[in-house]
Formats: C-alpha cells, sequence, structure tokens
C-alpha cells in the first residue's frame, strides 16, 4: 500500500470515528449551554450560580470520568488483537470503579455548602449553586455507569451510540429546563436550581439507553453481561495505573478552570457570568478536536493491538495535523462573530460586553487547547499517561494559574480582571501543547524502532 493510500484510508478510519464522536461532545456540551442561556435569561445572578455548580461538579465528575477512561485504549487494544473475552473482563471490572467513584463523587458533591461560605462566593449565587449540585447528584452513579459501557462501545469503533443517545438526551432536557426553571404543569419555578434536576433525570434516561445498547448482539462476543466477576485486583489495578494520571491531567486542566471560576467569584456576578459564556463557547467548539483525540486514541490503541507501531504514529501525528486546520478555522469563526455569539446567551449588555471581549482570547486559547488535548487523546492510546500528567501540572498550576492570580488580582501590576486570569489561561495551554506534542512525536518514534 502506497504511503499516500495509506494516509486517505487512515483519514477517512479517523474521521468515520471521530464525527459521531464529535456529535456526542457537542450534544454533551449542548446540556451545558442549554443550562447556561435558560438560566441567564432567567437572572444574571441563576446564571452565575449555575457556573458555580458547574466549577465545582466537573472537576469531581472528572476524576472518576479519567479514570474510566482507561477502559478506551484497553478494550481497543484487545480489540486489535482480537481477545474479546478480556474485552469482557475490563468492562466487569470498571462497572465496580465507576459505581464506587459515582457514589463517592455524589456525597462530595452533596457537601459542598462550607466551601463556597469559605470563599465568601455572593450568597445568593452560592445558594442556587449548591441546590443545583444536590439535586445533581443523584444521577451521578448512573453517569459513571453510562460512561463505561459507553468507552466499550467507542474501544470497539462503534461510535454513534453515544452521539444518538447524548442528542437525545438534550432534546429532552430543553424542555424539562424550561419547566423546572420558569415552571409549569403545577410545578413551581425553582430558577437555575431546576437545572440540577433536569441534569439529574437526563443522567438515568443516558445510562438506562447505553445499557440497551451494549446487551445487543454485537456485544456477545465479549460475553461482558453473561458472566459474573468479583472484583479483580490486578485488573482494576491496570486500570487505575493507567487512569489516574488521566484523571490527574483532566483535574490539572479542569481543576484551573474551576479555579479562575471560583477566584472571578470575588469580582461580582456579572464577571462569574462573562467568564461562563466564554468558557462555554470555547467548549462548544473544543469538543470536534476533542472527538479527534478520542479517535486517535482508539485508532492508536487498535493499531497497537494489532502490532503495528508504524500506523500507530500515522494516526497519531495525522490527527494532531487534522486538529490545528479545524480549530483554526473555529477560531476564525468566534472571532468574527464574537458579539453575535454572546448575544445568544444573554441580554444583559454588560455581562454582553464583557464576554465578547473575552472572546478575542478565546480565538488562539482553542488552537493551543485543540493541539494539546489530540496529542494527549494519542498518548494515551499507548497507555502513555504519568508523563503527560506532570507536564500538564507543571504548565497548568505552575505558571497558568498564578500568572492569572497576579494579572487578574493586580498583584505589583495593574488589576486586569477576567482578561487577567485568560492571559494565565492561554499561557497555560500554549505550554501543555509545546510539551505533549514533543512527548507524542517521542513515544511514537520509540514505539517504532
Amino acid at each position: 500500500m502506497s504511503d499516500k493510500h495509506a494516509i486517505t484510508t487512515e483519514a477517512r478510519a479517523l474521521f468515520q470515528l471521530s464525527l459521531p464522536l464529535a456529535g456526542a461532545q457537542l450534544a454533551q456540551m449542548g446540556t451545558s449551554v442549554a443550562d447556561a442561556v435558560m438560566a441567564g435569561h432567567y437572572g444574571s445572578q441563576d446564571l452565575a450560580g449555575v457556573a458555580l455548580a458547574g466549577a465545582m461538579m466537573w472537576p469531581i465528575t472528572l476524576i472518576v470520568i479519567g479514570i474510566l477512561q482507561a477502559v478506551t485504549p484497553s478494550v481497543a487494544q484487545y480489540h486489535g488483537a482480537r481477545a474479546y473475552r478480556d474485552i469482557g473482563e475490563v468492562i466487569r471490572q470498571g462497572l465496580y470503579v465507576a459505581i464506587t467513584g459515582g457514589i463517592v463523587a455524589a456525597l462530595l458533591l452533596s457537601a459542598v455548602q462550607p466551601i463556597f461560605q469559605w470563599m465568601q462566593i455572593d450568597p445568593g449565587a452560592s445558594d442556587i449553586a449548591v441546590s443545583y449540585l444536590k439535586a445533581t447528584a443523584w444521577g451521578i452513579p448512573a453517569l459513571m455507569a453510562f460512561y463505561c459501557l459507553r468507552f466499550l462501545a467507542d474501544g470497539m469503533s462503534y461510535t454513534r451510540p453515544a452521539m444518538i443517545i447524548i442528542a437525545t438526551a438534550l432534546i429532552l432536557k430543553i424542555p424539562l429546563n424550561y419547566i423546572l426553571i420558569f415552571g409549569g404543569f403545577g410545578i413551581d419555578a425553582m430558577g437555575g436550581s431546576g437545572c440540577g434536576v433536569a441534569q439529574a433525570i437526563i443522567m438515568w434516561f443516558q445510562f438506562t439507553m447505553i445499557l440497551l445498547v451494549v446487551t445487543r448482539p454485537r456485544f456477545n462476543i465479549t460475553a461482558w453481561w453473561h458472566q459474573f466477576s468479583l472484583p479483580d485486583a490486578q485488573r482494576i489495578g491496570e486500570l487505575l495505573r493507567v487512569g489516574v494520571p488521566i484523571a490527574g491531567t483532566l483535574f490539572a486542566e479542569v481543576g484551573m478552570f474551576s479555579a479562575v471560576t471560583l477566584l472571578l467569584g470575588r469580582l461580582g456576578a456579572e464577571t462569574v457570568a462573562s467568564h461562563n459564556i466564554a468558557f462555554n463557547i470555547n467548549g462548544v467548539a473544543f469538543m470536534i478536536p476533542m472527538a479527534l483525540g478520542m479517535a486517535a486514541t482508539i485508532r492508536v490503541g487498535f493499531r497497537l493491538g494489532e502490532s503495528d507501531p508504524r500506523g500507530a504514529r500515522q494516526s497519531a501525528l495525522l490527527t494532531v495535523a487534522g486538529t490545528v486546520l479545524v480549530s483554526a478555522l473555529s477560531a476564525l469563526a468566534i472571532f468574527v462573530f464574537r458579539e453575535e455569539i454572546v448575544g445568544l446567551y444573554t441580554s444583559d449588555e454588560a455581562v454582553a460586553a464583557l464576554g465578547a471581549s473575552l472572546l478575542m482570547f478565546v480565538a488562539f486559547f482553542l488552537i493551543m487547547d485543540a493541539v494539546q488535548a489530540t496529542a494527549l487523546g494519542a498518548l494515551r492510546g499507548y497507555k502513555d499517561t504519568r508523563v503527560p500528567m506532570v507536564m500538564a501540572i507543571a504548565v497548568y498550576w505552575g505558571a497558568g494559574l498564578p500568572v492569572g492570580w497576579i494579572l487578574g488580582y493586580g498583584i505589583g501590576v495593574p488589576a486586569q480582571g477576567a482578561f487577567g486570569f485568560w492571559i494565565g489561561l492561554t499561557i497555560a495551554v500554549t505550554g501543555a501543547a509545546t510539551l505533549l506534542c514533543l512527548r507524542l512525536w517521542r513515544v511514537s518514534a520509540r514505539e517504532t524502532i
């Protein structure tokens, strides 16, 4: 097979995997956007409360989701090696991790009020955030089980079901949000807190739907639900060996974003709301590069399972190159239409003006964030997760957050508020993109020797 034909074939495989993954990620992000838009139209304080709830919820839940992401490369490698019964055992052990982690996360989210009080967050926004989190906690165990089973399907290159399920969940969530936020059908208006109730309902819906998918005949070959296994320390240990660093990397990045949101809480509800809008818009555009990174994990893992390290390297590098093009086009659109985009989120003129200004940072930030995410996804296909975690912690917490703190609060320099924090965020992802690309080049080259 010629190099040109091999590249075309691999690009087609990546596209076929990443398109449903992108749809799933965009739909998942759509639930957060729906919360932000609908809560924002109810009131700026409700929007701030939902933002604060997300800042607390996602770092905690992403620790468990990060650990469970070890399922994808494990399944992909076993799939490439045609070791189907090993796939079944990975899933059974993964469900033990998912349910246990989900319960712990739910308990933590139900007890966050003292943290908001200690940080002197605006009381009105804090109360909304606490109510949101207490409601959402009831759905967290189901969400974790959903992810474990979703990663089974993804790892076997069957990515379409997750897209359909999450898109359907989004369609259901919008009317649920409306009824619970604004009131209707005999239900009193709950404001931003209603988003949390709707979220819990949707989490259980997603779990039920993915369970129906992965018990279909095409998954019989794995026998994951035909047998019962007690917890296996060796199998769980392998998942944790790969997954804990993934969780650490996610926590380092998302924790930095959450820390910025919480630190901006001292600057008022309008600043938090503007930051949340910018963060949401970046998140929507980021879902496509993230999907490419997830596709790289699957393809690299599958190729390694087939004992084809050169093919794995080709998949990895091709994905990084593709994400640069995709993210650059998205960044250009955000920059050109920033005022119109912000107008979809809020009718508050002060919030809209600051949000549009922040999108100028988002345009460059997005490209660097996309590159680091894709390189990271490819490295996970190699099950190389420890060094990337160290890199992430170093640049996010050792450089990005301190710079943002200094510039945002004006420690020794004129205070720049939200702009200062976004400068710090941009420095962080630029450093991460550089280090992770260098790491990917080295690891993929080493595997081909």
